[in-house]
């Protein structure tokens, strides 16, 4: 049997599909804009034959009928990196958070700690090889599909064809589910004055040819609308978004100089608009990796000079930085910050940036703190912590004691908040 008549016999409704999973089984779904909708709603509806099946995912957006209130004895969510879509379920107890380093997640399941017994994704359509390209989330689904018993693949046409090391062929499928509808959308919104200079402050790091890693949101957007000329720079990054396509689109990103995968943005997922969706299809410059690769801190300083620039909740004058949650309430995950922390200060050339508005809640709170909130985990600890940059300024803390830390931190305080933050310092004793 040829590719196409194995696929043309695999396929199903999402009813028939989703009925390969039982109560008690260990279930992992594609998140961030790769979300198998289609299959997600048929296993709701069945939500009264099945008990105790655990659901294993990373970032989920919107909403998602399987985290509802009442449905945990059915859907156990099992949290890899909580989002607005569990978020409450996690803090109201009905649903589990995992604290693990993003580039370990495939090892969960390579080496069965989480023992899959189905992996639903969504995928592209088949090219003339019988390829599937996991499109806009390689990251673990890759994994998750090799270490699966059963793979359900979601086709939809709005998949761009992502390449790399992100392709899923149809002999490996169980069950295909041909719906097409259009993925989540994340459009970038206007930075604000603060965000744009903090971008300033960061651009100043930033030299010819180096190696970006960045995120999404108005700060990595502030830094890369600052990037302008002919900067030969280079992109190995867990996520590209809108403003990493635009960059590249002005001809400040080439790839040219970087030291590992020279000529390529290497990502593990994308989240952004549909320009960026259209953008990512069959485009030879941008090469999707699973995680495990893409992350891990040894890979990532192979890229000499390389900036990676990651956000927080709020940091104190030690250096902690906590990321993934309020105090107590979890509000994230650990990511892929520290992976890239770490690869960066391992980089030759490298520089670990944690980059944060000196201000929270609407200005009400400083985001330097003498401590961390009580119940708050620390994500990045103060040895990992290098270049702290704020819209005030910006500070390296390596190599620095308890005193000058507190005395660096302090400097770039907002401030209205900087002789608060001196009393405290002195009351710790890390100031005279």
């Amino acid at each position: 049997m040829g590719w196409f008549d194995d696929y043309q016999a695999k396929l199903q409704t999402p009813a028939q599909a989703v009925g390969r999973i039982a109560s008690g089984d260990d279930v992992y779904y594609g998140g961030n804009a790769a979300i198998p909708a289609a299959l997600v709603r048929a296993l709701a509806e069945r939500r009264d034959e099945l008990t105790d099946v655990r659901l294993h995912h990373v970032l989920l957006l919107g909403e998602d009928p399987l985290s509802a209130p009442g449905m945990e004895s059915h859907f156990r969510h099992n949290s890899l990196f909580v989002g607005p879509a569990d978020r409450a379920a996690v803090n109201e107890g009905r649903a589990d958070y995992v604290p693990i380093f993003l580039h370990q997640i495939p090892r969960l399941f390579n080496e069965r700690i989480v023992d899959l017994d189905v992996a639903m994704v969504m995928v592209s359509p088949p090219d003339e090889h019988g390829f599937m390209s996991l499109g806009v989330e390689t990251l673990a689904s890759k994994a998750a599909c090799r270490a699966a018993r059963t793979v359900i693949a979601q086709v939809n046409e709005k998949m761009p064809r992502v390449l790399g090391d992100s392709f899923l062929h149809v002999n490996r499928v169980a069950a295909i589910v041909e719906a097409t509808e259009p993925l989540p959308n994340l459009s970038p919104k206007p930075a604000t004055e603060v965000e744009r200079q903090i971008g300033q402050h960061i651009v100043g790091l930033i030299e010819p040819g180096a190696t970006l890693q960045m995120g999404i949101g108005g700060i990595p957007d502030a830094v890369y609308a600052a990037i302008e000329g002919p900067l030969d720079l280079g992109i190995h990054t867990e996520m590209i978004s809108d403003g990493a396509m635009r960059a590249i689109e002005r001809g400040s990103v080439t790839g040219n100089r970087k030291t590992l995968h020279p000529g390529k943005v290497v990502i593990t997922f994308a989240l952004g608009s549909e320009q960026l969706y259209d953008y990512l299809n069959n485009n030879p410059f941008i090469e999707a990796h699973p995680v495990d690769y893409v992350n891990d801190p040894v890979v990532v300083s192979q890229n000499d000079n390389l900036v990676a620039i990651n956000s927080a909740i709020e940091i104190d004058l030690t250096g902690q930085v906590c990321s993934d949650s309020i105090g107590p309430r979890i509000y994230s995950g650990f990511g892929g910050q520290v992976d890239f922390i770490r690869g960066a200060a391992r980089s030759k050339g490298g520089r670990p940036v944690i980059a944060i508005p000196s201000l929270a809640q609407g200005g009400k709170t400083s985001r330097i703190v003498p401590f961390l909130k009580p119940g708050a985990g620390v994500v990045t600890s103060r040895a990992d912590v290098h270049w702290v940059v704020t819209e005030h300024g910006v500070v390296n803390l390596f190599g620095k004691n308890l005193r000058q830390r507190a005395e660096a931190l302090i400097g770039i305080a907002a401030p209205e908040h900087r002789e608060a933050l001196l009393d405290a310092a002195k009351e710790r004793k890390l100031l005279g």
